[in-house]
């Protein structure tokens, strides 16, 4: 089997098609469907024509917290700190973007009225994260004070600052978990009546939870792939979930994973015989699924693992012709760009 290299997945990418904003209307969006020899552009909205009775629709039910928070060091310098994680005894771990690194034990003055202390760096082995302790006087936990004075983390891409609208259209109709730093990406083409069309036609649908951090836009950067360290995500795969997928492979339906965060999650779920934990699965060319027959998602950044993980479910060889027709027809690309529908090449 060929041994692929960074480089393989490199492309091209006109800077004006990465979407800044969401279209109006979630469906709207394009969806290019790769799921026969030659591809065919359509409109997100025709979904349920691609679906069959006896598909299982695989969603990921996270929710995106107002990680993104800002304030002063006791100097007066300014930090912002990207929470990845909440820990007990409200500590968070992220990400610190900051000036000089403050002291440990030092307190931060964060913007609106709230307080954190900085405990130092986590080991490099565990992703080297900053730890804090986020508190004020009125007791509040780290998700009651993101919720309050936190700021919607819009990928590094999106070159504008979080408004009001990025509240509602950040987030995906379903979400009920809160713990996300970045949308699992492909559902937010889903509205309410949409689902409902899927759900008149027969097809199933199930949730799995996978908190997405924002190591997924954490740059490769070995030409030699195998040398690339995945950053960890928790996830979970409900027991109704198990059974869903079961009585769907019983009946000959097939899994239909709404975005990359869903694969990960069940995927990893069948190597490991964890319905929950941490994962750090890397999906490259040669991966044999076991779970995941057909996947809706969007358009991903060169040389990013979640490319080489379509790669590796459709084929490399079709997965950049798909690409290539993309940009040629002008399609918008990453987290508010469209979408595409594949299917799973068998493993050679």
């Amino acid at each position: 089997m060929r041994q692929f290299v960074l480089s393989d997945f490199d492309f091209h990418l006109p800077e004006a098609l990465i979407a800044q904003q969401p279209l109006s209307s979630r469906t709207d969006s394009r969806l290019l469907d790769g799921t026969q020899e030659n591809p065919k552009d359509r409109i997100f909205k025709e979904l349920p024509d691609l679906l069959q009775t006896n598909d299982l629709l695989i969603m990921n039910d996270t929710e995106v917290v107002k990680a993104r928070l800002f304030g002063n060091k006791p100097s007066g310098g300014r930090l912002e700190l990207l929470v990845e994680r909440v820990l007990e005894n409200n500590h968070v771990v992220g990400h610190l973007r900051v000036s000089k690194k403050p002291s440990i034990g030092s307190i931060m003055n964060m913007d609106g009225g709230y307080f954190a202390e900085f405990l130092g760096r986590e080991s490099i082995e565990t992703g080297g994260l900053f730890r804090f302790r986020l508190f004020d006087k009125q007791d509040s936990n780290p998700y009651q004070l993101m919720a309050a004075h936190g700021h919607i983390p819009l990928p590094p891409y999106i070159e504008r600052s979080d408004n009001e609208a990025d509240l509602q259209r950040y987030q995906t109709v379903f979400a009920k978990k809160p713990g996300a730093v970045a949308a699992p990406t492909a559902a937010l083409h889903f509205d309410e009546a949409l689902l409902e069309t899927i759900k008149a036609k027969g097809v199933k649908t199930a949730a799995v939870t996978l908190h997405v951090g924002a190591g997924t836009f954490m740059p490769v950067k070995s030409e030699s792939i195998q040398e690339h360290t995945m950053h960890a995500e928790r996830y979970w795969v409900p027991l109704e979930t198990q059974q869903a997928i079961a009585d769907c492979k019983a009946k000959g339906g097939r899994v239909v994973a709404v975005g990359t965060t869903t694969v990960r999650t069940l995927e990893s779920w069948a190597q490991s015989g964890q319905d929950s934990g941490d994962t750090q699965i890397f999906i490259t060319p040669g991966f044999d699924f076991k779970i995941v027959d057909v996947l809706i998602t969007n358009f991903h950044l060169p040389k990013s693992t979640l490319l080489m993980l379509v790669s590796a479910f459709t084929g490399y060889e079709k997965m950049m012709a798909l690409y290539r027709h993309a940009i040629s027809q002008q399609y918008r690309f990453f987290s508010y760009g469209d979408a595409m529908i594949l299917k799973r090449q068998p493993l050679e």
